[in-house]
């Protein structure tokens, strides 16, 4: 298995012609999912005792399964948060892929992490953070923004001196519309959730949290010790009111994270950067390079304002592993939950290196010209009524007359027919239709394309 024969070499160019003709795709096929039965009868039983054969097994992923999974980057793959790797970011995670490199500490991939590091820093400058920032590429926001919550109990309690004592419990202070993870993070560290009011426009604002801070204390049944803003809401694209949330958070001595994994990628925007005012005075702050900033999955990046307290969190203690204690490198195994790790921010380090950072600003500024003609063609649709004003790329709007049913019904034909990718949701009890647009392919015609349909 290992060594170079010629047995290989047809299977790197196969490989290899396969890769260069999915990147050349045009247009790309939007492929569906299949069933299990299906995948069983037309994939059958792949792990064998003597193998199949590279040719064999490249042939049933291009053929069978490859076809099975929807294409993220598709231009109208606009469920979710989508994903639009440019070219280069693409090839190089082959590179990444092929070096067999770890990407845990200084000793073995200085290299990396010196590359990733510059990527970080260019994520810190946009957010207005100190030279001494930094962090790590994880894996998603979900372990971004957990580990951003372990940091923080840490540090306050360090600061304070103390836990909580008795039956007072460590919590965290969130908007109703705060990412899911927030609740599997909780659950994790075994914390409870303080959920703070929000008006009309689902912004989490100081004067609210202040009141709700006052609540608890009085109580004396919780102690927060950090509170989560939203620099752009998964569901309706909702920038919280950053600055007001970060001020109260210093007036009471607590961590204040800003979960920006998708919408903080506008911070390269001009036209909407004001929006962010106030994501200086975070703690921490993640925002995932797969989603907007147009790297391939899966990376997330984490940046600390003092990354010292990180690790003093996370670094982890082994005999083994005293050679990095004692280098004092900069290791991103200290500053996340993780100590083995992929070398994941190479691909974005490699895409921002090879466009440069405007080309990155022109790519986000068309996405959000595309929401706001997306906006006013619901305007214009006399069976469609635009839920809010989107503040960047996710844009909700509802059908007339229709139930659940008929939603299901619309996002399995177009899927089905292979036109486009597109789930309804569900915002205050009522279901809409939702679209995000992180794609610079997406264009107004692909938008006329989607709308027209519910007519």
């Amino acid at each position: 298995m290992h060594g170079w024969n010629s047995d290989v070499e047809r299977l790197a160019d196969d490989v290899l012609a396969y890769t260069k003709m999915r990147l050349q795709l045009d247009p790309l096929p939007l492929d569906n999912t299949r069933s299990l039965a299906e995948l069983q009868r037309e994939a059958g039983e792949t792990i064998t005792a003597g193998g199949l054969g590279g040719a064999e097994a490249l042939r049933i992923f291009t053929e069978v399964l490859a076809p099975a999974c929807i294409t993220a980057s598709h231009p109208r793959f606009l469920a979710f948060i989508p994903c639009a790797p440019t070219e280069a970011s693409m090839l190089f995670d082959l590179v990444v892929g092929a070096s067999s490199m770890s990407g845990s500490n200084w000793l073995e991939a200085a290299g990396a992490v010196y590359a990733e590091n510059q990527a970080l820093r260019w994520i810190a400058d946009l957010a207005g953070f100190p030279p001494g920032a930094g962090g790590t590429f994880v894996q998603g926001g979900t372990n971004a923004n957990l580990s951003a919550l372990v940091t923080a109990r840490h540090a306050v309690r360090e600061r304070l001196g103390e836990a909580p004592g008795g039956s007072r419990r460590w919590a965290i202070a969130v908007s109703p519309d705060v990412h899911s993870s927030l609740g599997e993070a909780a659950e994790v560290m075994d914390i409870d959730l303080v959920v703070v009011e929000v008006g009309d426009d689902r912004r989490l604002r100081g004067d609210a949290l202040a009141r709700r801070l006052d609540a608890v204390d009085s109580r004396g049944e919780q102690r927060v010790f950090a509170v989560v803003a939203s620099a752009g809401t998964t569901n309706l694209g909702v920038i919280d009111d950053l600055r007001s949330v970060g001020t109260v958070a210093a007036e009471r001595g607590i961590w204040f994270h800003v979960d920006g994994a998708y919408g903080a990628a506008a911070l390269a925007a001009p036209s909407v950067r004001s929006q962010f005012m106030g994501i200086e005075l975070a703690d921490s702050f993640i925002v995932d390079p797969h989603k907007w900033f147009f790297a391939p999955f899966d990376c997330a990046s984490l940046v600390y304002r003092q990354p010292e307290l990180a690790k003093a969190t996370h670094t982890q203690h082994a005999s083994y592993l005293e050679p990095l204690e004692s280098a004092k490198d900069w290791n991103p195994s200290d500053y996340a939950i993780h100590l083995t790790r992929r070398a994941r921010g190479l691909p974005f380090w490699f895409s921002l290196a090879t466009y440069g950072t405007d080309a990155y600003s022109r790519a986000i500024e068309r996405t959000l010209e595309v929401a706001r003609y997306t906006a006013k063609a619901v305007h214009d649709r006399e069976y469609l009524r635009l839920v809010r004003e989107p503040d960047l790329t996710v844009v909700c709007f509802t059908r007339t007359g229709w139930s659940r049913e008929h939603y299901d019904r619309w996002s399995q034909k177009l899927r089905d027919d292979g036109i486009a990718f597109v789930t309804p949701t569900t915002h205050l009890g009522e279901v809409m239709a939702r679209v995000a647009i992180v794609n610079p392919r997406t264009s107004e015609s692909d938008i006329d394309t989607v709308l027209d349909s519910l007519a």
